[in-house]
């Protein structure tokens, strides 16, 4: 099964509310699955956000199956909420990478064009808040789901660390979605990655 079949697969069975058809159809005619995730970080590659956006699910999906999380924390969210927080966080990086070229030295020290991604952003709306913003715009988000989303870059970003400590307090899926992209993205994804191996 490919990456898009999976991430189909996944948002056809957990995502059923009205609009997320609409919203699917978006993503199919975006570069959604095509998009790198990054400009030179993780995956910054043709398909990377697919393959971040699967990363995170299966990282989010284990978080939430922690016994503490229901046993001690009491802390439980439907199969649905889970998979838009996770699969959609990063929706902001549909039609926002470009390649372009930029010369550079080859093993013989000639000059040679090589590809290279820029970012061309036509809806400099931030990071998280545009994710939410274009997936509320197809189907209704629970107030957590809007927050895991806004949130999930954590203290990686540059809103005030007040609001996001107290979003990701108030809201556990968001903490949850910030560790679950943490670890796809430094874990499976980043240096450390390749040193696992």
């Amino acid at each position: 099964m490919t990456n898009q079949e999976r991430f189909i697969q996944i948002y056809k069975e957990k995502i059923t509310r009205e609009g997320a058809d609409k919203l699917l159809e978006f993503l199919m005619k975006s570069d959604f699955f095509t998009a790198p995730a990054s400009t030179r970080y993780h995956g910054a590659c043709e398909g990377g956000l697919l393959q971040h956006s699967l990363n995170v699910y299966d990282c989010l999906v284990d978080i939430m199956a922690r016994p503490r999380m229901k046993d001690v924390y009491g802390i439980e969210y439907s199969d649905e909420s889970i998979a838009i927080a996770a699969l959609l966080h990063d929706v902001c990086k549909v039609n926002f990478y470009k390649v372009g070229t930029r010369n550079v030295k080859d093993e013989n020290g000639r000059w040679t064009a090589v590809p290279f991604y820029t970012i061309e952003d036509n809806l400099p709306y931030g990071h998280g808040e545009k994710s939410a913003y274009i997936v509320s715009a197809y189907m209704k988000l629970t107030r957590d789901e809007a927050f895991a989303i806004r949130y999930h870059m954590g203290f990686s970003g540059t809103e005030d660390p007040g609001n996001v400590g107290r979003a990701l307090e108030m809201f556990p899926l968001a903490y949850a979605t910030c560790c679950a992209d943490m670890e796809a993205a430094f874990l499976m994804e980043g240096k450390l990655a390749g040193e696992q191996k």
